[in-house]
This record gives C-alpha cells, structure tokens and sequence, in this order.
C-alpha cells in the first residue's frame, strides 16, 4: 500500500496492551511511514513514537468493585479521550484491550464516521456473553488472540479476525536461559525462583507478601534458593523495594528493571498472578503456578457470572489443567510452595511439550496481521469515500 499521511489513535490500558499495541504500531509504520500515532501509550508504544494524552497507569485498574473506586477519575479520563478524538478524528481508532474503557469510546468514534478496531476480544466467551451486542454497536472489526474466539463472533455474524499472539511470534520457542542467566547476573548452578505479583498495585499489596513467604518455606528443602522480581516500571520498584522492607526473610532476592520476560526464562520456576504473564510464562516454557486475590465482592460476583472451568490462560487455551491454580484464601504460602517444590526439583517434560503445543498454535505473525487488517479496514473506508 502506498506511504500516505495519515492520523491513527491508539489506546491502551495495561502493560500487556502497551506490548500488543506498539507491535502493531511498528507494523503499521512499515506501511504508513508518515503516519502520526496518538492516544494513550505506555513505555513501549512510546519508544514507537506514540504521542500519550496522559500517563496509561491512570487507566490500570483491575476487578468490579476496585473500579467502582476510581470510576469518577476513569469516566473523565474517557471523556476527555472521546472529545479529543471527536474534534481531530482519526482516519482509524484502535482499542487495545481496556473493553470497559475503550468499547465506549469506539461506540462514539463509530457513530460520527470514525472506522475503530478492537484489538483483544472482550471475554464474551468466559463471562457476559451479551457485551457482544455492545461490541458490535462499538466496532468495525476485532481482533482476537485466541482460536477459540471465533466461534462466538460468527454465531453473532460480527467481523472477527484471529492474528495469534505477539509474544508467541517474539518468544523462541527454546528459550536460552543462560543467556537469560548472564543478563541478570545470576549464576547458572543457582536455583532460582521467579515472582510474578502483578503489573498492578493493588495486585502486588495482595500478593507479594505472599509469594515472598512462599519462597521462604521452599528454602527450607531447597538450598542457597534465589529469588527474583522483575518491576514493571518504576513506580512498582518502589511499591516492592517498600513491601520487601517489612518482609522477615533471609533470602536472596534480585529485583529487576529488565524485561520480566527475563527473569521467567531464566528461573526455575514461576510464583505469578493471573493474567498475560500466564501466557508469556507458558511461552518461555517455565513451569508455574497461578495465584490471584481479589475483592470479595468482587469474587461473589465472578463467582456467579464467570464460565470457563479455568483462569489460568495456559490451562484456558488447553482445556484442561496445564498448570495449578489457586484463588483466594487457597492463595497461601503451604499451598504455593507445596505445588512449587516438585517443579524446582525436576523438568517435567510432558508440561514442555503441552506448552509447545500452545505455541504453535498462537504464532501467527500477529504485528503484521494486526497491522494487514487495520490497512485493509482504511482502504475499504476511504475507498467507499
């Protein structure tokens, strides 16, 4: 397609949005070199020359009732983007995840002429199944990272594209974890035991004592055990280096501003919360095991509305348990380290070749479809023009 100038908004909402969008962001500049990308971006869509309208922390809220906290502060932030869009629109708006952010936004961008894409398919497929009557009214076309979302968008007959996953096309699929090993200094005899607490505050105040408690009792059986924590940013450096302070432990432990991509491949095994860092341990073929806590309203309500048999993405996209998963007072440091100790002691093979198995399935060179889907989506527009 050839160079032309164009405006394209783009939001994201979270750490993993931030990662999917500026991989389509780089695709898209391979066609469109003097295009201008504007929106709500994080560190790496910034790194890809996306102008940020504000700080997309302000947008990372997780759970129910923990939005219902922030709600005032978030509907403003939304009405702010819409009025900005509204008054210079883009030839293209793409959501990047954030439904309850992002879906609005599209529905008004739609309705003044405005073509808008989806990228990460709301969980229809797991829990209120009718939003998809609201993505229809939001969007023009979806992009989805897993295979098992087309089914429900064509029972609805809404414009679905699966593009797999970035990280799956990114992530080798035998990752080197002495290279891994060497980036973080850490020796390559070390056992060495990631954790994951969440991108988000609130996750890491739920967790991380946790985990880091969890990582105490397995030293009692393992010897000279390292433990490493990557930081998303360095607001959550801070929130950890804080928490570890108050923490009674005698262990070794690394925090790093690398890429947490790192710290999975070089561990032994993974301690995280439930969320895409499920995936992208799954990919850097890391045995885990899954936490998470939330409100307990929020749980009750989850409870009554969420499908799935699984919350974990690995055992999601498997159908079946990959990995252990735990939710609420079962997040505890016996439990945890109990289904912990097994993985630091040997490889499970059978799990490797599970999790290759998922690989394949989700590398589909997901920047350049992305990207192809969001061309094609302007050229029919400015075609009917």
């Amino acid at each position: 397609m050839p160079s032309k100038s164009l405006k394209i908004g783009i939001v994201a909402g979270e750490a993993s949005g931030d990662i999917l969008a500026a991989g389509v962001v780089a695709s898209l500049k391979k066609r469109f070199p003097n295009a201008q990308f504007i929106g709500v971006a994080g560190p790496n869509m910034q790194a890809q020359g996306v102008q940020s309208l504000f700080d997309m922390e302000q947008l990372s809220v997780m759970g129910l009732v923990e939005v219902l906290a922030k709600l005032r502060h978030l509907l403003a932030l939304r009405k702010q983007v819409i009025h900005y869009f509204l008054n210079d629109p883009p030839d293209v708006y793409i959501g990047v995840d954030a439904p309850d952010f992002n879906l609005t936004v599209e529905k008004h961008l739609k309705q003044a002429g405005i073509p808008t894409v989806h990228y990460v398919s709301p969980t229809v497929w797991a829990w209120r199944e009718k939003r998809i009557h609201k993505i229809a009214a939001a969007t023009d076309l979806v992009l989805g990272l897993f295979p098992f979302e087309h089914e429900v968008y064509e029972r609805y007959g809404l414009g679905y594209r699966f593009v797999g996953h970035t990280m799956a096309d990114l992530i080798p699929m035998c990752p080197d974890r002495e290279a891994a090993r060497e980036a973080l200094d850490i020796a390559p005899d070390v056992p060495l035991i990631a954790l994951l607490p969440g991108s988000r505050g609130a996750e890491v105040n739920n967790l991380l004592q946790i985990f880091v408690d969890t990582a105490q009792r397995l030293s009692d059986n393992i010897d000279n055990l390292n433990v490493i924590i990557p930081a998303v940013n360095p607001r959550r450096r801070e929130q950890i280096e804080q928490i570890l302070a108050q923490c009674s432990t005698s262990l070794p432990i690394h925090i790093t501003d690398l890429p947490a991509r790192q710290a999975m491949i070089a561990a032994n095994a993974v301690l995280l919360a439930s969320g895409t860092a499920t995936l992208e341990a799954m990919l850097c073929k890391r045995p885990m095991v899954v936490a998470y806590k939330m409100n307990a309203l929020t749980h009750m309500m989850m409870k009554r509305l969420y499908k799935p048999d699984y919350f974990a993405l690995p055992n999601i996209l498997a159908n079946k348990p990959l990995v252990p998963e735990f939710l609420q007072q079962d997040v505890n440091p016996q439990n945890l380290a109990d289904h912990l100790l097994p993985m630091l002691m040997s490889a499970d093979e059978a799990l490797i070749d599970a999790f290759n198995e998922q690989h394949r399935r989700l590398q589909q060179n997901a920047d350049e479809q992305a990207a192809e889907a969001v061309a094609e989506l302007i050229a029919a527009r400015q075609g009917a023009c």
